[in-house]
C-alpha cells in the first residue's frame, strides 16, 4: 500500500537579487513529504533550508517550479489559503493580547463561531499545558511558555501541515530538551505532517522520521536518521552529523593489500564492506566515529598512541590522541579513567568506518 504525499516540491528555483546580480539559492530542488511524516530540513546557516520552508509557506514567490499541498497546486496561493500552520523562531505573538486572544485570533479572522473557538482553545491549551496562563500577556511568560503559545496558535487553525522555523533556537539547553519532547509527543498524538527547520543536528536526529541534509541549496542526503548517521553519502554529511564529529584522515589505499596508509601508519581495511570497489593507490579520506574506536582490546592488531587531552562529559568521556599528528577523539564510558601522557593501544571497528573519494568527496 503506497503512502500518499502531503507536500510536493517540484523542480523549485529561487534566487535573490536583480537579473545581473542574482544569486541562486535553490535550483532544481525536488522533495516529497508524506502524510503524517516529520521531515527535518537540516544544514548550516545559508544553506537554503529556511528559504525552502518560506517557499512552501507562500512567504516567497518562486522563480520556477511548483508547490503542492494535500493534492492541490498552491504555487501562487496566499499563505492563508494553503492550509498550513507556521511557528517562527521569534514566537511572533501579539504583545498587547492575552494568551487566549493570541490563540483565538486566527479563528476569529476566519469567522468561526464563539463555540468553536472556545472548544478549540480549550483542546489546544490542554494539550500544550498552557491552560493556567490563558489570561496572561506574552511579556508575563517564560520563553518556553511563549513557544508553546506560538505552537498552539498554529494548532487551533486545524492545519494539515505545520511548518517550524528553528522554534527552539532562542531557548536554553534544558528548555530545548523539554520542548523537543513536547513536539515529538505532539506529532505522535496529532499525526499531522510537520516540516521542521534547524541547524542543530541533535534536534534533527531526535525528532525526524526523515532528514534532508542541505548545503548550498542542494539536498546532500535524504534518509532516516540512522542511515544518515551510519552511512553518510559524502564527506560534508559525515562531518556535519555527529557530536563530536567523525574523525577524518587523508591517505591512500595500497595496491592490492587492503591497507589504508597515512604517513608511516598502516591500517587494515580487510573487513570494510566495499573494499573491492576501491581501486589501487586511490587517494581517499578515511572516517570513523569516536565510539567506533576501542582502547586495549586483546588479540587484535592495534595502534600505539598517547593520551593528549581528556574531556569528561558525564556519562561519556572523550579521549584525544593523534595518528601521524592528526587529532583523533575516542568516546569511552565515563567511569573509566586515564591520565595525560598514558600510553594506549587502540583498535578501529573497520566495519563501521566510512571511506570517501578524495576528489568527489562521495562515499565509496
Amino acid at each position: 500500500m503506497s503512502v500518499s504525499k502531503s507536500v510536493e516540491v517540484k523542480n523549485l528555483f529561487f534566487k535573490y537579487g536583480t537579473f545581473k546580480g542574482a544569486v541562486n539559492i535553490l535550483s532544481e530542488l525536488n522533495l516529497d513529504i508524506y502524510k503524517g511524516e516529520f521531515m527535518v530540513l537540516l544544514g548550516p546557516s545559508g544553506c537554503g533550508k529556511t528559504t525552502l520552508l518560506n517557499c512552501i509557506a507562500g512567504l516567497l514567490d518562486l522563480d520556477k517550479g511548483q508547490i503542492w499541498i494535500e493534492g492541490n497546486n498552491v504555487t501562487w496561493k496566499e499563505p492563508k489559503d494553503r492550509n498550513i500552520g507556521m511557528v517562527f523562531q521569534n514566537y511572533a505573538l501579539y504583545p498587547s493580547m492575552t494568551v487566549v486572544k493570541n490563540l483565538s485570533f486566527g479563528l476569529k479572522m476566519t469567522g468561526a463561531s464563539k463555540t468553536i473557538i472556545e472548544k478549540k482553545v480549550k483542546e489546544v491549551s490542554g494539550l500544550l499545558q498552557i491552560s493556567d496562563f490563558l489570561h496572561r500577556k506574552p511579556a508575563q511568560l517564560s520563553g518556553g511558555q511563549r513557544q508553546r503559545v506560538a505552537i498552539g496558535r498554529a494548532l487551533v487553525r486545524g492545519a494539515k501541515v505545520f511548518l517550524f522555523d528553528e522554534p527552539l533556537s532562542n531557548l536554553d539547553a534544558k528548555l530545548r530538551a523539554e520542548l523537543r519532547y513536547e513536539i515529538k509527543k505532539l506529532h505522535r498524538d496529532l499525526d499531522n505532517t510537520m516540516i521542521y527547520v534547524t541547524h542543530d543536528q541533535i534536534e534533527a536526529m531526535t525528532l525526524a522520521d526523515r532528514i534532508a541534509v542541505m548545503k548550498d541549496g542542494i539536498i546532500q542526503q535524504l534518509d532516516i536518521p540512522k542511515e544518515i548517521y551510519n552511512k553518510p553519502s559524502n564527506f560534508f554529511v559525515a562531518g556535519f552529523i555527529g557530536s563530536p564529529s567523525m574523525n577524518f584522515m587523508k591517505g591512500k589505499i595500497l595496491s592490492n593489500e587492503n591497507i589504508f596508509e597515512i604517513g608511516q601508519t598502516k591500517i587494515s581495511l580487510q573487513n570494510y564492506p566495499f573494499i573491492n570497489s576501491i581501486g589501487s593507490d586511490t587517494e581517499v579520506i578515511f572516517g570513523i566515529r569516536p565510539e567506533d574506536i576501542n582502547i586495549n582490546k586483546n588479540n587484535v592488531p592495534s595502534l600505539k598512541c598517547k593520551v593528549e587531552l581528556i574531556e569528561p562529559m558525564g556519562a561519556d568521556t572523550l579521549i584525544w590522541t593523534s595518528i601521524e599528528k592528526k587529532p583523533i577523539s575516542i568516546r569511552i564510558e565515563g567511569n573509566k579513567s586515564f591520565e595525560l601522557g598514558d600510553e594506549i593501544e587502540i583498535t578501529l571497528n573497520i566495519t563501521r568506518a566510512s571511506i570517501f573519494d578524495k576528489i568527489s568527496e562521495k562515499r565509496i
